[in-house]
C-alpha cells in the first residue's frame, strides 16, 4: 500500500532563507507541529542519521536519504512496518521563492496512516515560509 500527498506554496522569501530553517533539524520543532526535537548523527548530508520525536513522544529513526545543498533534502522515518518519506523542494521564484513538500508512506495501513502523518502539513508549511520571511 501507498500514500501520497504533495503541496506547494510560494513565499516573499528566498530559497536560502527556506533552506537555512530546512537544514537545521534543531528548529524543525519551530516549524512544524508535528515534531518534538530531532537529533542527527554528524552533518546535514546525505547518510545522516538519528532520531526524530514526534508530539506524544514518538520518536522514529530518520535518514536523510538526498541531500542537495539550498535546494532539496528526502527523509525517510521508519515506523513499524511504515517507510514514511518526505520529500522538501526549494527553488527562486520571480515571488521570491517556491516551496514543495511530497509525502510518500508505504506499507500495511499507509492509507489510513498517510492522511495522519501530513495533517499538519499545511500549518507547518506555512509556519516555515512565515518564519523564513521574518515574520
Amino acid at each position: 500500500m501507498t500514500f501520497e500527498h504533495s503541496r506547494t506554496v510560494t513565499t516573499s522569501a528566498t530559497s536560502q532563507d527556506v533552506w537555512r530553517l530546512w537544514s537545521d533539524p534543531g528548529s524543525w520543532h519551530c516549524w512544524d507541529p508535528s515534531v518534538e526535537c530531532v537529533a542527527l548523527e554528524g552533518h546535514f548530508a546525505e547518510g545522516a542519521a538519528g532520531t526524530m520525536v514526534l508530539t506524544g513522544g514518538i520518536e522514529v529513526p530518520v535518514t536523510l536519504e538526498i541531500v542537495e545543498p539550498g535546494h532539496r533534502y528526502l527523509d525517510r522515518l521508519e515506523m513499524g512496518g511504515l517507510s514514511i518519506h518526505i520529500d522538501h523542494v526549494v527553488k527562486d521564484s520571480a515571488e521570491g521563492a517556491e516551496v514543495t513538500v511530497s509525502t510518500w508512506v508505504t506499507g500495511p495501513g499507509a492509507d489510513d496512516i498517510g492522511p495522519m502523518v501530513t495533517a499538519d502539513a499545511p500549518k507547518a508549511m506555512d509556519t516555515l515560509c512565515a518564519m523564513a520571511e521574518g515574520r
